[in-house]
């Protein structure tokens, strides 16, 4: 993947690569990977766990490894400035790269899986402190929001734990503007 960006994007003076994971803490982690399907390389040996035997992860596997550095989101907007926005997809690692993150940017979402509901639910704690009090999602990768307004934190917490596991996965939208993320 870091071949590829620098192949797409190596010219680009405007666009920072940084060859590390985000997480709580600066450090070291395990980046496992998933070589038939690299979209699902994780940090989270739980994760992994709560795939196997799922319904829709059948098949999956993660095959190989890469020690990598750790930075935090703090660290990042401090070496590069503070972004409006922070997209976060990182397959059941959400929760510890939000523990490094002590400001709120004006928008951020994540991604959640219904295999680790109890991940969204830390999220959720996490932006709710942050100073989110609105909140919207999308399903899978239909990018239309499933509220026609924005709810609160504990409202998206009962409707995540009450998707059918074939709902799979989707993203949790907060923002300090509601009209940001309204249908």
């Amino acid at each position: 993947l870091a071949r590829l960006l620098r192949l797409l994007f190596g010219r680009d003076a405007g666009l920072a690569r940084v060859a590390a994971l985000v997480g709580a803490a600066p450090g070291e982690a395990v980046l496992r990977l998933n070589t038939a399907n690299p979209t699902v390389a994780t940090a989270s040996p739980d994760f992994i766990a709560a795939a196997a035997g799922a319904p829709g992860w059948e098949g999956q596997a993660w095959d190989a490894e890469l020690a990598l550095p750790v930075t935090t989101l703090d660290a990042l907007a401090a070496a590069h400035g503070r972004p409006d926005f922070i997209k976060i997809d990182v397959e059941g690692y959400e929760a510890a790269a939000l523990a490094g993150l002590s400001f709120a940017p004006r928008s951020l979402s994540f991604e959640f899986t219904t295999i680790q509901r109890g991940v969204a639910r830390d999220c959720l704690g996490r932006l709710e402190a942050l100073g989110y009090r609105h909140l919207n999602a999308c399903l899978g990768e239909s990018m239309a929001f499933a509220h026609p307004a924005p709810i609160t934190a504990a409202a998206m917490a009962r409707w995540i734990a009450a998707l059918p596991a074939e709902a799979n996965s989707g993203d949790v939208y907060a923002s300090l503007e509601p009209a940001r993320i309204t249908a």
